[in-house]
């Protein structure tokens, strides 16, 4: 658990620390314009950004380590515990005000994650049969697929299919790490897994962007939310022999919706808060 709620510390804390970046590397006068194009250049020159780049791939090491040793169900709550840790760091270094309800809403995903510790076993030891490694990739492939003609559908809409399809995209990721067990080349290059995995991982950044940049942040990250973590979830349990400890079932399932109801309050800070920075690249993930 402590690679799972690291993994949410670097992630959530990358965010601020590029958002930062983002509004130093604007240029002056630049709020209403539109996106700017070389506000990536500029903002890979800051060292805040670079390291918000550093914390992103420790929080995906530290991520692949938990989804070795947890059930998904607990780091998908864990990783969707990334908003509570951006909304806290970003009322310090960005000066966002929290709202008593915000603050509640960070006590109650620590809670749920609490509840999640006490209760949860070790991984399931089944490693998935091929049905469901290409059953894995065939999803990756119908997100990025559904994620090109979302744009067509009415605002609102669109950055809720586009967040919940980032979602998905990411617990694909998820799944597809517990489905290799064997990383020699030749088992690598014939695995499903590790295509859907790269599918799965890409489309899930595109969409995210995508539904960052032309909808509702926080509508986007609330259905990216409910995609990273039910599906998963109960593909961990069904098809992965994901358990909790004896009795301590209902504390698992409490705990869990506890911490994405959590997470879902503060889902406006999907993307850290970086008013007046159009075309931020904080990254979502």
């Amino acid at each position: 658990m402590i690679c799972a709620l690291g993994s949410a510390v670097c992630f959530g804390t990358a965010s601020v620390l590029q958002a930062v970046a983002a509004r130093a590397a604007a240029e002056p006068g630049a709020g209403g314009a539109g996106v700017d194009p070389a506000l990536l250049l500029r903002a890979v020159r800051q060292w805040r950004y670079v390291a918000g780049l550093a914390l992103d791939g420790l929080g995906f090491v530290l991520q692949i380590i938990a989804l070795r040793s947890l059930p998904i169900y607990a780091v998908g709550a864990a990783l969707a515990a990334s908003l509570a840790v951006t909304a806290v760091v970003a009322a310090r270094l960005l000066q966002v005000r929290l709202s008593s309800t915000e603050w509640t809403a960070v006590a109650v995903v620590c809670a749920g994650l609490g509840m999640l510790g006490l209760a949860s076993g070790g991984e399931g030891h089944l490693t998935g049969s091929d049905a469901l490694r290409w059953s894995m990739l065939g999803v990756a492939v119908a997100i990025l697929l559904i994620g090109t003609t979302a744009g067509r559908l009415p605002e609102r809409a669109r950055a809720l299919v586009l967040g919940l399809g980032a979602g998905c995209g990411f617990g694909v990721v998820e799944v597809a790490v517990r489905l290799i067990d064997d990383v020699s080349p030749s088992a690598l290059l014939t695995n499903p897994a590790v295509y859907a995995l790269l599918v799965g991982g890409g489309s899930a950044f595109l969409l995210l962007t995508s539904a960052l940049q032309r909808g509702s942040v926080t509508t986007a990250t609330a259905g990216m939310v409910l995609g990273e973590t039910i599906g998963p979830a109960l593909v961990g349990v069904i098809w992965l022999g994901d358990r909790t400890r004896e009795g301590l079932g209902w504390l698992a399932v409490t705990g869990f919706a506890v911490a994405v109801a959590g997470a879902l309050a503060l889902a406006r800070f999907g993307e850290a808060p970086a008013e007046g920075v159009d075309g931020s690249v904080v990254s979502p993930r």
